[in-house]
């Protein structure tokens, strides 16, 4: 693209403040629907865990909905965004190499791809911040500060 359109693409009201919401909602779908998932079905997370061969099975599964439905919340409202997404990042790249790492299954080696993939969104998330629609960057202009979101963006 040459630098008129790239420019125009940026200064762009849509662009700079609903795309940064409509892209933490889209990242943590994902984390709420598979959150809720395991709270509807406990025992077969707990079995999936176990056939990995991970300790701990139950703190997992209560580890893993915490996780999942706390920072998948607080990402899509965009509360402590910069924090959140970063280990939401750690978290998929964790899972990512738990339960996806047989490679040589094609298969699961696309659920690896796509676990890398959403923790390099959530990268971006945490170093650029929420956006303009989000409790961050609400409680910045009220002159509150939020620890993990240093500035709203």
């Amino acid at each position: 693209m040459n630098s008129t359109i790239d420019n125009a693409a940026a200064n762009n009201a849509t662009v700079t403040t609903i795309a940064p919401a409509a892209g933490r909602v889209l990242l943590a779908a994902i984390f709420v629907i598979s959150g809720l998932g395991k709270i509807a079905a406990p025992a077969a997370t707990i079995g999936y865990i176990q056939s990995v061969g991970l300790p701990f099975a139950t703190a997992g599964l209560l580890a893993a909905i915490a996780i999942e439905v706390g920072g998948g919340l607080a990402l899509a409202l965009g509360y402590r965004t910069r924090l959140v997404a970063a280990l939401l990042a750690a978290f998929s790249i964790v899972a990512g190499l738990a339960f996806h790492n047989a490679i040589g299954d094609q298969n699961q080696f696309i659920h690896l791809l796509k676990n890398f993939a959403m923790a390099g969104g959530l990268l971006q998330v945490a170093a650029f911040g929420a956006g303009a629609f989000s409790i961050d960057s609400r409680l910045a202009r009220l002159g509150r500060t939020v620890r993990g979101s240093r500035q709203p963006a």
